[in-house]
């Protein structure tokens, strides 16, 4: 008899113990198990929470992680942000082929130690976020459903022209703050792209063979001393062109550039300029602050003034060169009368 209750009293106690272990170790690795747990909760990584809320999402940010946990199949938004992953094996996603968002940013994650096949199989992937770590080169095999690519602050020096290959639904690529000198013909292929950002990277020029929907162009930071020829005229869609704090002089300027009516935006401060460019009447908003310019001229915004002929600028910055107020002739209220003021 007391046999029988000595035995039962223990398996009572290794009950509590058991459930209290369980529970501490979910609690340590960032997961309670909520009331109601059903069958894909249960799929979830003891590392990560997938709330019941969301069902098709699993966050695994900000865990201290060093390895990415398998996926279970019912996901299709993963953040692993904000860990220390360097690498990432060939069939981790594998059994999640319907992934729509995948965040890896702020990782440590190495070129050399991601899977040559990772990201093959996610047919439905949106967003890829890779930014803020140690990658040197483009991961291959990217999939062609991606719209939005972030790659920057890493350390990639080249892109290959097969980097993008494919890659056709690609509407926003991010590449800034990298070792970047050329992008060769990588983007030519991409079809939809309409941002394109390669800020704080040691290009001399501007790339080649840009996409021809592309809308929005950063290329602040580098080391670009001049403009191409038809730069415009060759990438017709473009609005908005940023070229701030590179090495451009008058002379790599070639005339009547930017004197293009689909630019709504040119930045083209912290350069060497001593003149204004002429611009198209419909330019909206220029900023040719901290550079060389000692004169102010008219005809860089208008040609005869008249009731119709005359700037759509609304955004004049011209501090920070060799001019002042006095130097702006009285016909500027005519021809820049859509400008509230203007910065010397």
């Amino acid at each position: 008899m007391w046999t029988a209750v000595l035995l039962l009293t223990m398996a009572i106690v290794d009950l509590s113990v058991s459930q209290h272990y369980s529970q501490w170790l979910s609690q340590l690795r960032g997961r309670r198990q909520p009331l109601g747990w059903g069958a894909e909760d249960a799929d979830c990584p003891l590392e990560c929470d997938c709330p019941p809320s969301y069902p098709t999402a699993m966050y695994c940010n900000g865990r201290n992680l060093q390895h990415v946990p398998n996926v279970p199949s019912h996901i299709e938004y993963v953040y692993l942000q904000h860990n220390q992953i360097a690498g990432i094996r060939d069939g981790v996603f594998d059994d999640a082929p319907n992934l729509v968002w995948l965040m890896l940013f702020n990782n440590r994650l190495d070129s050399d130690k991601i899977g040559k096949s990772v990201f093959g199989k996610l047919k439905h992937l949106d967003r890829l976020f890779l930014d803020h770590n140690e990658l040197t080169r483009v991961p291959p095999n990217l999939p062609k459903s991606i719209t939005e690519l972030r790659l920057g602050h890493n350390k990639i020096s080249k892109v290959v022209s097969s980097s993008f290959e494919g890659m056709t639904n690609l509407t926003a690529l991010r590449l800034q703050a990298n070792v970047l000198e050329d992008v060769g013909g990588a983007l030519e292929g991409l079809k939809s792209l309409t941002m394109l950002d390669v800020r704080q990277n040691k290009l001399r020029k501007v790339p080649d063979k840009l996409p021809e929907a592309l809308q929005q162009l950063y290329l602040e930071f580098n080391d670009i001393e001049s403009v191409p020829t038809g730069f415009l005229t060759l990438n017709p869609n473009l609005q908005f062109v940023r070229l701030a704090h590179n090495k451009i002089t008058d002379k790599g300027l070639p005339s009547n550039v930017f004197n293009v009516s689909t630019l709504v935006e040119l930045d083209l401060s912290f350069n060497k300029l001593e003149k204004i460019p002429v611009v198209s009447r419909n330019l909206e908003n220029l900023y040719l602050h901290a550079n060389k310019i000692k004169e102010f001229s008219l005809s860089s915004f208008c040609g005869p003034i008249s009731m119709t002929n005359f700037s759509r600028l609304r955004m004049l910055r011209l501090e920070s060169n060799e001019i002042s107020a006095k130097d702006i002739p009285a016909e500027a209220a005519y021809c820049l009368r859509r400008v509230a003021f203007i910065d010397v």
